[in-house]
């Protein structure tokens, strides 16, 4: 993947979290799935509305199509990562030839312009795509919808190391998730490299990186209880991609470095650090109108049908922006992580004797037991292919437990 698209997208994460992270809502997004859709668009745009669209993806607009093209291409290569794009519509609707070569290998099809057939359609698409953690294509089907242009994610982590679940429900000492059964998961390694303590707007952030077997890792990241779910969100993307400075365990001190972080060193009978974690199950499933904030997308005089022709590089006839949504969601469970974003732009017309010590060894702890932050981040390029806040973990009332934990709820759109 070429750096500066890497960037663009990451730089799209930090602004989207700055949004969907507004109200610290637990939430999960994934700019990935957004960005090239974007670039796509703005190979066809012109006027204002082609100005705004590389604006929002900070790249120029003559060069989106072959970065959307590459960053698709590269995501497919992703161990565990699935990526889709698809194309849909209406039948008489003429396409430049120019602009359809420039798109990604994926699904073409027709809109019948019966909402309920069309959605069917789509519905099935995307959860053959992801392999039915999302389960349908999130657009709205006004009768005069001329285009569809989605793409699909699908993620799956599995630890190197996996963690262990409670055999029953633990309830956070103190906190906002005190007295609720959760379901707590645990794990000790033998290395504090994946410890590292940021310092953000509102103070310091801790980032643990959770390592999966293949090419994806997730950070998970605890910032002060005052803090907001934006200020950590940012301060950890800008922490992993390398765009600002973090300390590793290594070279913090003792005590408490950083928020739900304790560190300490003593004599050991055995060479080798030692790190404790304990966090929460947590599952998620969120819907973004991405024309709620259309400044942020690129996205808002494309949506003006009465003021002209957006994308004559797309269609000659006139095409406007009619909807443009996310679904997302994110499991993250004893083994592993799995995450998915479908996202769709619809175009309208415009203990004993003690033991001889003879090392010095360090033990880490952290505790993930008030809402938190994750990434899901490729390791090579550092793209960021998911984010979130988690607010709400899984509780559970006793008895036996899947290890991927329940499905979640479809949201409303």
């Amino acid at each position: 993947m070429e750096n500066s698209t890497v960037r663009a997208v990451n730089r799209l994460t930090t602004h989207w979290a700055a949004q969907a992270c507004a109200q610290d809502a637990g939430t999960v997004f994934a700019a990935a799935g957004v960005w090239p859709l974007l670039a796509l668009l703005a190979d066809g745009a012109d006027g204002p509305a082609r100005a705004e669209l590389e604006e929002a993806l900070g790249i120029p607009a003559e060069t989106a199509a072959a970065a959307a093209r590459e960053l698709l291409a590269a995501l497919a290569g992703v161990r565990g990562l699935k990526a889709a794009t698809g194309l849909w519509t209406e039948a008489e609707l003429p396409l430049d030839p120019l602009w359809s070569a420039k798109l990604p290998a994926g699904a073409r099809g027709t809109l019948t312009g019966a909402p309920d057939a069309d959605g069917k359609m789509l519905d099935a698409w995307a959860a053959e795509r992801t392999g039915g953690l999302i389960e349908h294509v999130p657009v709205s089907w006004p009768p005069e919808t001329l285009l569809v242009l989605a793409s699909a994610l699908a993620l799956t982590v599995r630890w190197a190391d996996p963690f262990r679940e409670a055999p029953r429900p633990v309830a956070a000492p103190a906190g906002p998730w005190s007295r609720r059964p959760l379901r707590m998961l645990s794990r000790t390694t033998r290395s504090l490299d994946g410890v590292r303590v940021a310092q953000g707007a509102t103070g310091p952030v801790t980032l643990l990186e959770v390592t999966g077997t293949r090419d994806v890792d997730v950070h998970l990241l605890l910032g002060e209880p005052a803090a907001t779910a934006r200020d950590v969100l940012e301060t950890g993307i800008a922490a992993v991609t390398g765009a600002a400075p973090s300390l590793g365990a290594d070279v913090l001190p003792d005590g408490r470095p950083g928020p739900g972080l304790m560190l300490h060193t003593m004599d050991a009978q055995h060479p080798g650090d030692l790190l404790s974690v304990s966090t929460v199950a947590f599952s998620l499933l969120a819907a973004h109108d991405l024309l709620d904030h259309p400044t942020l997308f690129g996205l808002d005089r494309a949506t003006d049908a009465e003021e002209g022709h957006h994308f004559p590089g797309i269609s000659r006839e006139p095409l406007a922006i009619g909807s443009a949504r996310q679904c997302a969601m994110a499991r993250f469970h004893a083994t592993g992580f799995e995450a998915a974003a479908v996202t769709a732009v619809a175009a309208r017309p415009g203990a004993g004797r003690p033991p001889l010590m003879e090392h010095r060894v360090r033990r880490a702890e952290i505790r993930f037991d008030r809402p938190f932050g994750f990434l899901a981040v490729h390791r090579a390029s550092r793209l960021v292919l998911a984010a979130g806040w988690v607010t709400e973990p899984e509780t559970a009332v006793g008895g036996p437990r899947s290890a991927v934990g329940p499905r979640p709820a479809r949201p409303s759109l």
